[in-house]
């Protein structure tokens, strides 16, 4: 009996205890003790790994106040990477009181819904360690302080201080310094900027920070994740001790994400190595550091249904479960020049930007780079290439894999239909039914230009673009027989009587631009060799008129013959 893969599982107890699939990241551990950081704040995209790092360093380290707690979580470590590391780590088990905070829930649609799900998880955390910190060495002022808090009940200026109070209550109660945890710090700025109450969310998180990180006396040392490394002056605001471990970063570059061999080693394990290639090709492409890094989300996903079906399709797993909204917004706000270098991207090759690590979601929008190294600090984008020129450091940035195409490419497409539902197409169906196929070329060409389009799958995109706009008529049908792959032609357009006129158009796509009044021509005559004009005689329809229509990046030709 194979284990489980731990799917949506980020608790390192529950892992363990219940026998998941655990890739061994406790290595972790050493790097963080051995590098000493006071303050370490570690960005990497959605879904590689932080919760889940956060909570092993939360049973590693954590003195519960209970001996046989102690000793069970120690049980969890058995036979783990860290236990063979020495007793100068070993000895750091159980040793420190930990505060465990994540932010992840503050993802709401006003300020008052998120501060109330921050304040709500920063009472639960003093709940959980209410029996700890309820002994004789606070004061009764400070027990009273600590049940307001822990009941829900303190003013906003008690919870932006709350986390450095627990620190020192701990403290007293231990004689330990305190080490914080904090997951997904961001989430609250991201989502408060998307929804309109940045400032607001900033000056609170702000608060939280400062006390707990700049001014704590209490503090062991802090571990913070996050997707974005946001602006010292932002929240961060004279935190000279801030350690920050982005994707560039050759430190700690193997802790989140999956390398090449814990994959291989993984589908050796449950018998699917066979389906490595396409393992790689959809997942892999990923670079922290110096370090080839494959998303572990989507790794743990595939094994899952691999372990189902040998045969199974890969998917793309991660769309549903990172926020999207910046392609949404990048690709609705996209000018000519942001268009073409999407473009660029779509067709698998590079393009340089300098990088700023330092920036506020405010700053998004002011300028393509802003945007660009958002889009690499969260995933969407890899290093293809790093270098330094003229004091900047700049990278060659390029999509990582089929999976972060396929987010790009449906949320295009996504767009492109929302957009196109917007216009008055009438002047295409005259130029079809009168059979002008200069109209027509005139006005596909122009849509072709204020579109995004991605050519490596270039008929599919050149079908969808075609079906797309032609489906805005009320008066016709349009039936796309592409997914049928029987030997039909690729659209029908038909007007519901059947004394109107019907469409049949053939789509080719050209190896150049000289070649595309020769396939235009190639493709009507496709569609009378293989008889696609029978199909709607069938059905009764006389008036019937072909076209062919070649398409070449951003330039097509329509030929038309009437059957």
């Amino acid at each position: 009996m194979k284990k489980a893969m731990p799917i949506g599982v980020d608790n390192f107890e529950e892992l363990i205890t219940n026998d998941y699939y655990y890739v061994d990241k406790t290595m972790f551990i050493k790097e963080l003790l051995d590098l000493k950081g006071k303050v370490n704040l570690f960005t990497r995209p959605r879904r590689f790994g932080k919760t889940l790092n956060l909570s092993m360093l939360r049973y590693f380290f954590e003195d519960t106040g209970n001996d046989e707690r102690n000793s069970e979580n120690r049980e969890l470590f058995t036979g783990m990477r860290i236990m063979s590391a020495g007793e100068e780590y070993t000895s750091q088990m159980g040793k420190y009181p930990v505060i465990n905070l994540t932010l992840k829930s503050a993802k709401q649609n006003s300020f008052k819904s998120a501060y109330y799900k921050i304040k709500e998880e920063i009472a639960e955390e003093f709940d959980r360690h209410y029996a700890l910190c309820q002994g004789n060495l606070l004061t009764d002022k400070e027990k009273e302080r600590y049940r307001k808090i822990a009941d829900g009940l303190a003013e906003i200026d008690e919870y932006s201080g709350a986390l450095k109070f627990l620190s020192k209550c701990l403290y007293k109660a231990t004689g330990e310094k305190v080490i914080l945890l904090l997951d997904e710090y961001d989430v609250p700025l991201e989502n408060a900027y998307f929804c309109g109450f940045y400032e607001e969310m900033i000056n609170f998180v702000r608060s939280l920070f400062e006390s707990a990180l700049k001014t704590n006396d209490f503090l062991k040392f802090a571990v913070i994740t996050g997707c974005l490394r946001i602006s010292k002056e932002s929240i961060f605001t004279g935190l000279n001790h801030l350690n920050i471990i982005s994707v560039l970063d050759k430190r700690y570059s193997e802790h989140f994400g999956f390398t090449e061999p814990e994959v291989r080693q993984a589908m050796v394990y449950y018998g699917v190595e066979e389906r490595f290639k396409d393992m790689k090709k959809w997942y892999d492409g990923y670079t922290f550091g110096d370090t080839e890094v494959y998303n572990p989300w989507s790794v743990i996903k595939f094994l899952y249904d691999l372990d189902a079906s040998i045969r199974a399709f890969p998917r793309p797993y991660w769309i549903n479960t990172s926020s999207n909204q910046i392609i949404k917004d990048m690709v609705q706000r996209a000018d000519r020049e942001m268009r073409g270098q999407l473009e660029t991207l779509l067709d698998g090759k590079a393009m340089e930007i300098p990088v700023h690590e330092e920036i506020t979601y405010a700053d998004m929008h002011d300028n393509g780079e802003n945007l660009w190294n958002f889009l690499y600090f969260t995933g969407y984008l890899t290093k293809a290439e790093e270098y330094f020129k003229e004091s900047t450091i700049f990278l060659k940035v390029r999509i990582p894999n089929v999976e972060v195409k396929t987010i790009y490419q449906n949320t295009i497409l996504n767009w492109f239909r929302e957009n196109i539902k917007k216009q008055d197409f009438r002047d295409l169906y005259q130029a079809m039914e009168n059979k002008d196929a200069g109209k027509m070329t005139e006005i596909l060409n122009e849509q072709l230009i204020s579109t995004i389009s991605f050519y490596d799958s270039a008929e599919n995109f050149y079908h969808g673009f075609l079906a797309g706009i032609l489906s805005q008529s009320d008066r016709y049908l349009v039936k796309s027989n592409r997914e049928s792959g029987n030997g039909r032609s690729d659209l029908m357009v038909k007007s519901p009587s059947l004394r109107g006129k019907a469409f049949i158009l053939e789509v080719k796509v050209s190896k150049g631009i000289n070649d595309l009044e020769k396939d235009a021509k190639a493709a009507v005559q496709q569609i009378h060799d293989k008889g696609y004009i029978a199909e709607l005689q069938t059905e009764g329809y006389r008036d019937i008129i072909c076209y062919g229509i070649s398409f070449y990046k951003k330039d097509c030709e329509v030929q038309s013959d009437k059957g």
